[in-house]
């Protein structure tokens, strides 16, 4: 059994402590927000944040968040960077087929938390790893910018 801090809960999770974050979410505590996409780091579609920062869930082992707190898509409602951002999702029509979504919209969080007024490049930077497959890049950019005015 391996203790993890998740939105705030302890959280028991009987699983190998090599397990990735992802598959602990997704398979042991029914938390299915987070996304499998690529298995390999490469998407972003199972961005988590850790301790405030986005990782990918997919290659982080449940013994590296021991001890650390783990924020989930679930607990964004809660936050009021992460509801801006959903906020400015739903307005702008974002997402499409809507799979990457999450991980976009936890990486977009991460963003606004750590810098209140982002230029294009630095959105550009932030979510290069995050991966549309429909191509909503544009409108994700005009989310972040909205969620930031919304949040000054």
């Amino acid at each position: 059994m391996v203790t993890l801090n998740i939105n705030g809960k302890d959280m028991q999770v009987d699983a190998d402590p090599s397990t990735p974050i992802l598959w602990a979410l997704r398979d042991n505590l029914d938390m299915t927000g987070t996304k499998f996409g690529c298995g390999a780091a490469l998407c972003g579609a199972c961005t988590v944040h850790l301790n405030g920062q986005p990782i990918r869930s997919c290659v982080t082992p449940i013994s590296a968040a021991a001890g650390a707190k783990i924020t989930t898509i679930e607990a964004m409602q809660a936050d009021p960077i992460g509801k801006a951002v959903q906020a400015a999702w739903v307005k702008l029509d974002v997402p499409q087929c809507g799979y990457c979504q999450s991980g976009q919209v936890m990486t977009a969080t991460a963003l606004l938390r750590s810098n209140k007024s982002p230029s294009d490049a630095d959105i550009d930077a932030a979510m290069s790893g995050n991966i549309c497959r429909c191509g909503t890049y544009q409108r994700i950019r005009a989310a972040i910018k909205d969620a930031s005015k919304a949040l000054a």
